[in-house]
């Protein structure tokens, strides 16, 4: 009898073992990913326009270059320019974006950039006291008006520079962020070779005239929008209107402040050689755009060439999120884990610059299987959304679990065998049943077996 009841105990780990773990557990996991029209979760609005499990939108590498002359916004008066949108560096625009032309006052931007990376970084503080050398208040050109052997907040600084494009105040912060001025300039052109600004060369922190001294519409469209990604509250000081220093109020030299309120930076420029430069922001309706016009003839075209393609660009384009940053995108049940769902979230940040003459033309999925299998690990790659044009695939973001879960105990894990038995392949079943049936007959047979051995030995079967 005991060889019966070994054969069964056998029989059923053999059972259970076959419903816990692979391969019987692997085949739900390798169901293949199906298409889920995926409505979004209720939350905040990211751009004007969004359509529940649909949405608008085209990659940055096939927006082109240039537009046609329906969409075009007329004659650029200027010797280039370049509009960009500055969340993903689309170029919405450009007119001889490569010439090389002197960037003036463009200059210091890149110096503003290095200053608040150094912020940013914990080696300098807004309250730290600048000295001010006899070199930075000898800085000609325009200034803020600081005194030599003087202490000045670095925030003042920061704010000499945005609103009045202080040379004096250049020069003291590079002094006080790296010793030297001619360490500062190695580093920004270290700096601009890191951003991709590969037609560039600076030789001082200003943008005084200096032999060698060089950029471009497209490297200045890299280095701001770059800038306004990095340092987004840096906008808070170009947008200032006015400022009032050592007694002395100067007002912002980007009038165009002062006639669209979209407008709240960036940057203007000017050297008898080169001419008037503006480097203009504005935002609406949640999208930035960044103008760079060089080389223009007065500060009054530079501003209209300018605002002129500031409105190009928001008439004829949009900037849609599909969801706001940080929103699950969708839910899995899972199986044998501790916990019994898990929300997948978009590897990147997803952002689309949209032409409005393609407005209805794209369309987005997500595809993932109808469940997963514990173990996850987090930022594990469970399903995908893909952006389509035209039903054709153009953009493929990975969904990822942002949490790990572990296996559940052997008993959650049995269970949710047993309820996964339906789904499984009729391949699996079949022989499931079929071994079991084996089983049963290998049972009986032993059984019969002992009952006949035992009635042969008994004295009363002879």
């Amino acid at each position: 009898m005991h060889r019966i009841f070994v054969a069964l105990t056998l029989g059923v780990l053999w059972i259970i073992l076959a419903v816990s773990f692979p391969p019987f557990s692997e085949g739900v996991e390798k169901e293949p990913p199906r298409k889920m029209r995926v409505k979004l979760m209720p939350g905040k609005k990211a751009a004007k326009d969004r359509t529940p499990g649909k949405t608008v939108s085209v990659e940055a590498s096939e927006l082109p270059k240039g537009v046609g002359i329906e969409a075009s916004p007329g004659q650029i008066d200027a010797r280039s320019a370049m509009i960009v949108e500055t969340s993903t560096g689309s170029v919405l625009l450009e007119y001889k974006a490569d010439e090389v032309i002197e960037p003036a006052s463009f200059t210091k931007v890149l110096t503003l950039y290095l200053v608040f990376e150094g912020l940013q970084q914990g080696k300098a503080r807004l309250s730290d006291e600048v000295w001010i050398s006899e070199a930075a208040w000898r800085t000609g050109g325009s200034k803020m008006f600081v005194g030599v052997g003087t202490k000045v907040p670095l925030e003042e600084l920061i704010k000499g520079i945005t609103v009045v494009s202080g040379n004096d105040a250049c020069t003291a912060l590079a002094e006080h962020l790296y010793g030297s001025v001619d360490s500062f300039v190695n580093a920004m052109n270290s700096k601009a070779k890191e951003l991709g600004m590969n037609r560039s060369q600076f030789m001082n922190p200003h943008g005084l005239p200096a032999e060698g001294q060089v950029t471009t519409a497209r490297d200045m469209a890299t280095l701001g929008s770059a800038y306004l990604r990095k340092f987004p509250d840096a906008i808070r000081y170009h947008s200032l209107r006015e400022y009032t220093y050592n007694n002395i109020t100067q007002h912002n030299r980007n009038h165009l402040l002062f006639k669209d309120p979209s407008v709240d930076g960036l940057k203007t420029g000017y050297v008898a050689a080169a001419g008037y430069h503006l480097s203009a922001t504005a935002q609406r309706d949640g999208m930035r755009l960044l103008a760079v016009v060089m080389g223009a003839a007065s500060p009054g075209s530079r501003e209209r060439e300018a605002l002129k393609l500031l409105n190009f660009g928001f008439r004829h384009y949009t900037f849609v999120q599909p969801f706001p940053p940080g929103q699950p995108i969708a839910t899995l049940k899972v199986w044998k884990g501790e916990k019994d769902d898990v929300s997948l979230y978009p590897q990147e940040t997803v952002g689309f610059l949209i032409p409005q003459s393609q407005h209805n033309a794209l369309k987005w999925e997500v595809r993932a299987p109808g469940d997963v299998t514990a173990p996850i690990g987090e930022n594990q790659a469970l399903g995908e959304m893909v952006f389509l044009l035209s039903d054709s695939p153009k953009k493929t973001i990975l969904l990822i679990s942002t949490e790990e879960i572990p296996r559940a105990g052997f008993f959650k894990r049995l269970w949710h065998s047993v309820l996964q038995i339906h789904r499984l392949d009729w391949r699996w079943v079949a022989g499931l049943f079929g071994s079991l049936a084996i089983l049963i007959l290998v049972t009986i047979v032993i059984y019969n077996r002992h009952s006949i051995l035992k009635r042969s030995r008994s004295p009363y079967g002879r």
